[in-house]
Parts: C-alpha cells; sequence; structure tokens
C-alpha cells in the first residue's frame, strides 16, 4: 500500500470492516482477461481465515476455478462523499479490505452447511438456520481461504 497512514494493520480491525461490509467482489482469471463479481458473503476468522460464497453448481464462476482457483477479493463500507470547490476537491472516505488466496468448491454436506450458516449469520440476526435440502442440491457453496489480506481506511 503506497499510503501507510490509511492502511489498517491490525486484524480485529479489518474483521470489522469485514463485517460491516454488505458484499465482496470476487475477481477470476479468465485467459489474462480480468472476470469480476459481485457476492454476498459469509467469513470466518481464526488461524485460518476463510470467506463463503453460495452459487449455481454450473456456470462461468465454476469454470473458472476449476482452470485457475487463485483470485483477488474486495468488500469496502462506511462510504462518506465530501463535496469541494472545485472538481478535483471532491472525495469519498471509505474502509476497504482487499485480498487474495484460493477458491474452492465445498463438497462435504457439513462444511456446506457451515458455510451456508457464515452467509446468513452475515446479513441476519441469528445463527440456527435450517435448508431445504432440494435447494441445497442445486446450491453450489465455494470457500476462498484467505492467503493475504489488507485493510484500509480513507
Amino acid at each position: 500500500m503506497r499510503r501507510d497512514d490509511r492502511e489498517v494493520k491490525d486484524n480485529t480491525d479489518i474483521e470489522s470492516i469485514i463485517s460491516r461490509s454488505d458484499v465482496c467482489r470476487i475477481a477470476f482469471a479468465d485467459n489474462n482477461i480480468p472476470y469480476i463479481v459481485t457476492m454476498n458473503f459469509g467469513y470466518i476468522g481464526g488461524a485460518n481465515p476463510s470467506l463463503y460464497f453460495h452459487c449455481a453448481p454450473e456456470g462461468r464462476k465454476i469454470e473458472l476455478i476449476s482452470k485457475n482457483n487463485f483470485v483477488c477479493f474486495e468488500m469496502d463500507t462506511d462510504h462518506i462523499l465530501f463535496k469541494g470547490e472545485r472538481g478535483c476537491d471532491w472525495g469519498m472516505k471509505y474502509s476497504s479490505v482487499v485480498g487474495y488466496g484460493k477458491i474452492y468448491v465445498v463438497h462435504g454436506q457439513e462444511e456446506r452447511k457451515r458455510g451456508l450458516d457464515s452467509i446468513m449469520s452475515h446479513y441476519a440476526d441469528q445463527n440456527d438456520f435450517t435448508y431445504d435440502e432440494k435447494i441445497m442440491s442445486k446450491t453450489s457453496v465455494l470457500r476462498l481461504d484467505i492467503e493475504e489480506m489488507k485493510g484500509k481506511k480513507k
């Protein structure tokens, strides 16, 4: 990061930004062409932090994961626009997290449920969920194992 004064270094502060973010953007590489998607997500921290997502069991994301599962992710929150006298005097305050890691399709039922629970818990004020087995059979759960992430506050 070019501006050290904007870097968020404390992991608790980074996890706070994650908890306040509404969506996560994942950048895939498709034959050296970037492909980015915005997704709902869940986060499980600790020594080996992971992000969880859900999607259809087939499609472009699944195809790209099978070719190259190394991805970058970004999320942001706390947006405040400030206006100035001239065009270049305007700006935006925000907090963000950017990182990278490897993303996998989760196959075990127990981890699939844990991933879906993390997504639901991110948006709902509860943590005890049940899922329709018919819908579960048509849903892929993805786990992004975070190798590095950095926070920024402007």
